[in-house]
C-alpha cells in the first residue's frame, strides 16, 4: 500500500459486508488509501462495548477488508494497534443504515467506532443515513467524500468527533447542528416462551423530540445533512461550581 496518499481506517457496526460500509469505502478510495476493519456481522446498539473476555478472530477477506467477529471499538482498536501498515490520517464509521440523532449517540455503535478513533487521536467522523427501508447510500458516501478532504486538511480539535447523519433522497444542504433532546417513552413487551418462563423484549416505544431549530433531528426532518461536533468529555464543566460546596459535607465522618 503505498504511503504517498492518506490513509482512512472504515469501519462500522451493520457488518463488513453491508451496502453502507461498501458504499462508503468505494467512495472514499478517490480520496485516500482505505483499509476496512468492521464487524463479521452485525453489531448495532453495542454502543462503546470492548471485548476483554475472549479472544478476537480475523479473517481478511482482501488485503485491505478485514472481518472481525468483535464490536466496531474492538475493530478500531484492533486495527490501529495491529491491523493497518501506518497510523490513519482519519477514521470514518458508517453509513450506518438508519439515523443517530440525539440520545443516540450514546447506544450508537457507529458512534461509539468514531470516538474509539478519536480517543487514539485520530480525526474521526461517523455517518449514518436517516431511513429504514431499503434506500440507496449513494447521496450519504459522496458527501462523505466531500467531507473528508476537508477534515484531512483541517483537522478536528482535540477530543473531538463529528457525527453526520444524511436524510433520504436528495439532500438541501448540510448545516452544523447541536444534538438533539427528546423525551424518552420507552416500552418492555411481556411474554411466555415454549417451557412458560416469562421473558421480555425492549422496544423502541415513541419518542418526543425537542423542538430546536438548531438540532440535528430539525435538520435532517428539513431535509438537510446534520453534521453535529461531538466531544468526548462529558464532563458538565457549567454546574462544576455548584457541586463545590457538596465537597466539605462528604467530608464528614
Amino acid at each position: 500500500m503505498s504511503s504517498s496518499r492518506p490513509l482512512i481506517l472504515v469501519t462500522n457496526d451493520d457488518g463488513v459486508s453491508a451496502p453502507g460500509i461498501t458504499a462508503l469505502a468505494e467512495a472514499l478510495r478517490g480520496v485516500a488509501e482505505v483499509v476496512v476493519a468492521a464487524p463479521d456481522r452485525e453489531r448495532s446498539a453495542t454502543s462503546h462495548s470492548i471485548s476483554l473476555d475472549r479472544p478476537l478472530r480475523v479473517d481478511q477477506l482482501h488485503p485491505d477488508v478485514f472481518s472481525i467477529d468483535g464490536t466496531p471499538v474492538d475493530c478500531v482498536y484492533l486495527a490501529l494497534l495491529h491491523l493497518v501498515p501506518r497510523r490513519p490520517d482519519l477514521c470514518v464509521s458508517g453509513i450506518n443504515h438508519g439515523y443517530n440523532l440525539g440520545s443516540d449517540v450514546f447506544y450508537s455503535g457507529t458512534v461509539a467506532g468514531a470516538r474509539e478513533g478519536t480517543f487514539f487521536g485520530v480525526p474521526s467522523l461517523a455517518f449514518s443515513l436517516a431511513a429504514r427501508a431499503e434506500h440507496d447510500f449513494a447521496p450519504a458516501a459522496a458527501f462523505a467524500a466531500k467531507l473528508a478532504p476537508l477534515v484531512l486538511d483541517k483537522g478536528l480539535p482535540e477530543r473531538t468527533l463529528l457525527n453526520v447523519n444524511v436524510p433520504p433522497g436528495t439532500p438541501t444542504g448540510a448545516v452544523v447542528t447541536v444534538q438533539g433532546r427528546r423525551e424518552h417513552e420507552g416500552t418492555i413487551m411481556e411474554g411466555l416462551d415454549p417451557r412458560r418462563r416469562t421473558f421480555y423484549w425492549i422496544e423502541e416505544g415513541r419518542d418526543r423530540w425537542v423542538s430546536d431549530e438548531m438540532s440535528d433531528i430539525t435538520a435532517v426532518r428539513n431535509g438537510y445533512i446534520s453534521i453535529s461536533p461531538l466531544q468526548t468529555d462529558t464532563t458538565h464543566h457549567q454546574v462544576m461550581a455548584a457541586f463545590k460546596p457538596w465537597e466539605a459535607a462528604l467530608r464528614k465522618p
